[in-house]
């Protein structure tokens, strides 16, 4: 970033921005776990990367600077639906994010953020990527073959704001990421048990009600990302707080929006909660 403001500037200093010989001291600080598999060093990254850009007065494509410290961060640069897209280039410099639609285009799209583990996974995502770059043969296949004709569908997906084909993409493309993990050698557990038992009641709220109404995703870590309409917010937290009763913080559970009451037919929490896991998640995060 000091690189590109001295480029700017020629060379010379502007007395409205801050000189670029001064020595910085960075203080940055998270409001959910970190290494943990929620894109921690994602959003470390492009915090960094956009307060430093202010500081020295840049405006221009920073999303490949992002990139350098966490390759996801360079989607984080922007809002909405981004992608990141490959390059061609050697020395990857076109290898950018570029926004597929702003955070206006789906105002009914939330995020349900299940947290069950704050803690530091044992293997980093670095680190499992390029083991699996070395060893796993269904990730060269998934990268040649499979994530480009998945892209230009999720693209269109979010084009159409089709929940049902986004949802359903989203949780196909999060079970062939794992899968990879487990094709890696040695094999790389980033999912739990409990991880899976909330995918499963996941596929059976979406049975019960007969089409996909929430998706999960999981990235390289244990806590479940679930995609849904707002709609549908209500009633899918107070099925996750029957299925995984809060020990301690009733109060918290829910952080972030505001999420209304629901009721629970009968028919749904026989179809749908299975034994109760007291205290399995920590809290549940609402976003969009």
């Amino acid at each position: 970033v000091r690189r590109l403001a001295r480029k700017r500037r020629g060379g010379g200093e502007d007395a409205a921005t801050l000189s670029l010989s001064y020595k910085i001291h960075i203080a940055s600080e998270n409001n959910f776990p970190t290494a943990a598999g929620l894109a921690s060093s994602a959003a470390g990254y492009a915090c960094l990367v956009s307060a430093l850009a202010r500081l020295y007065g840049l405006e221009e494509e920073l999303s490949e600077v992002a990139r350098r410290g966490s390759g996801s961060a360079c989607r984080s640069m922007f809002g909405g639906f981004v992608q990141w897209q490959r390059g061609e280039r050697p020395d990857g410099t076109d290898s950018l994010a570029l926004q597929v639609a702003p955070e206006t285009h789906w105002p009914e799209l939330r995020v349900l953020v299940l947290v069950v583990s704050g803690e530091k996974k044992p293997v980093g995502s670095t680190v499992g990527m390029q083991t699996s770059v070395e060893t796993s043969p269904l990730l060269k296949h998934r990268a040649e073959v499979v994530v480009p004709e998945r892209l230009a569908q999720m693209m269109r997906h979010i084009q159409e704001r089709d929940f049902e084909g986004f949802g359903q993409l989203a949780m196909r493309d999060s079970n062939q990421f794992h899968a990879t993990c487990l094709d890696t050698f040695p094999p790389i557990f980033y999912l739990t048990d409990l991880s899976r038992q909330i995918i499963a009641l996941a596929h059976r709220y979406n049975a019960h009600h007969g089409h996909t109404k929430v998706a999960y995703t999981f990235d390289a870590g244990p806590n479940a990302v679930i995609f849904t309409l707002a709609d549908t917010v209500a009633e899918f937290v107070e099925v996750v707080r029957r299925s995984f009763p809060p020990a301690t913080n009733g109060d918290q559970f829910v952080r972030g929006l505001p999420v209304g009451s629901a009721m629970l037919s009968q028919e749904l929490v026989a179809a749908v909660v299975t034994e109760p896991v007291p205290g399995a998640v920590q809290y549940i995060l609402h976003t969009k």
